[in-house]
């Protein structure tokens, strides 16, 4: 089985711009092409997960969105951080376009893109993780069954369930990466070890193991900023 990286588009990947779709005005962000690079040397694949209800609301066609997923993505290739596969979500309740005025599976916080995701390339969603901005991205992840991380850009209070809680809190993408990485590699040792010298390192080495967040976000951060010395 293969393992994923799923990834929010806006605020995550590129500029936030309220209901933007112009392939023209795409801003990569700060550490994306060189966290994006580093995932994929390690064999993950690099899967977009977005909720673009900007479909439904009238604002932009599904043709032109895919257009600007085009534009992003060859702008990503060209840096050597390809992505593999784009999901969108183009439904909202609200909406005033009736084909996409309906309550749907695939809208995050709901896991239907990352499942639909999964099923296509024969991820392994346990060994997978999520990146994302706001809490209903990782809930998304959570209840698809990845480990989630959430990029502190200040719009979130604390999670009130803990299908909202993220496994980290970072600073940027960079940081987000830094940490997913070093617990792929603490898990690549632990399945290497296999069997019963397993169960004597949980004892012994507690950073051998993933290791959740204790509060938020202050726990998270100070785990950050020890990681990067």
């Amino acid at each position: 089985m293969r393992r994923a990286v799923f990834l929010d588009r806006d605020g995550v990947l590129i500029r936030n711009v309220h209901y933007g779709c112009d392939p023209d005005a795409i801003q990569l962000l700060s550490g994306v092409p060189q966290g994006l690079r580093l995932l994929r040397e390690q064999g993950y694949l690099l899967i977009v997960v977005t909720n673009q209800s900007g479909v439904a609301r009238g604002y932009f066609t599904e043709g032109q969105l895919e257009a600007m997923h085009m534009r992003l993505g060859e702008m990503l290739m060209d840096v050597g951080a390809a992505i593999d596969g784009f999901y969108y979500c183009p439904h909202h309740p609200g909406g005033v376009v009736p084909a996409y005025t309906v309550i749907c599976d695939c809208r995050k916080p709901r896991p239907g893109m990352i499942l639909r995701a999964c099923a296509d390339f024969g991820i392994e969603v346990a060994s997978s993780w999520l990146i994302g901005d706001i809490l209903d991205d990782v809930e998304a992840g959570n209840r698809a069954g990845c480990r989630s991380i959430l990029l502190d850009v200040g719009s979130e209070s604390a999670p009130e369930s803990p299908e909202r809680m993220p496994e980290y809190v970072a600073t940027d993408f960079l940081d987000a990466v830094h940490h997913l990485l070093t617990q792929h590699q603490g898990s690549e040792r632990v399945r290497k070890l296999g069997g019963e010298e397993v169960r004597k390192r949980r004892g012994t080495d507690p950073g051998s193991l993933p290791r959740p967040i204790a509060s938020w976000p202050s726990a998270a951060r100070r785990e950050g900023v020890r990681r990067r010395g």
